[in-house]
């Protein structure tokens, strides 16, 4: 995966439109570009809102480390689930989190099954989800991967520390020891 561009593919997004006074939700659409062009981000992705791991521990976790992530040169945190808009957004909102991490909802699984993480979960009636993963991404290309081992359909067990935020956050400290990265990830240091 290191050194391969992320999927280009559009998101459907409800966000709340500013640009009238009733302040309500409307559509969007954004696309890979959107997100990761002249960027330096993080993404991690799990297997869906309001279930038990994603709710009690990744999320929250990735929130809580978010102000550690962002100063190691990181422009935005995104969580990847494949739920549709509604549902990311009504996730956010019942753990009052204030979307730090920005939800970035991917309901029809094309960016995760062209990532290669789409996995059937019918064993639990969820359908197609997401393994849980995450990256570095680089202005588009993959600078750092994690996976959960035993990636494969209908998975009885739901594995959680290789994506948590601690070692994300170790890779960035390693990657910063050189001197201070900038968007592109280049060393600011001569």
């Amino acid at each position: 995966m290191i050194g391969l561009k992320v999927p280009d593919v559009k998101f459907y997004i409800r966000e709340r439109d500013s640009s009238n006074d009733l302040n309500e939700f409307k559509w969007f659409v954004r696309d890979t570009e959107d997100y990761f062009a002249n960027k330096r981000v993080v993404v991690f992705s799990l297997p869906g809102a309001f279930t038990p791991t994603c709710t009690g521990r990744q999320l929250p976790d990735y929130e809580f480390a978010y102000g550690e992530i962002r100063n190691l040169c990181i422009d935005h945190v995104y969580c990847v689930s494949v739920n549709d808009s509604f549902t990311m957004n009504a996730w956010y909102e019942y753990l009052g989190l204030g979307f730090k991490t920005i939800p970035v909802p991917d309901g029809n699984g094309m960016f995760t099954g062209l990532m290669n993480q789409l996995v059937l979960k019918e064993n639990l009636g969820f359908g197609y989800r997401s393994w849980r993963y995450a990256m570095v991404v680089n202005n588009g290309v993959i600078e750092a991967f994690w996976e959960e081992p035993g990636k494969e359909d209908n998975c009885e067990e739901d594995p959680y520390g290789e994506t948590h935020p601690d070692k994300v956050l170790e890779y960035l400290l390693k990657s910063a020891e050189g001197g201070i990265l900038n968007q592109k990830g280049e060393s600011n240091n001569e």
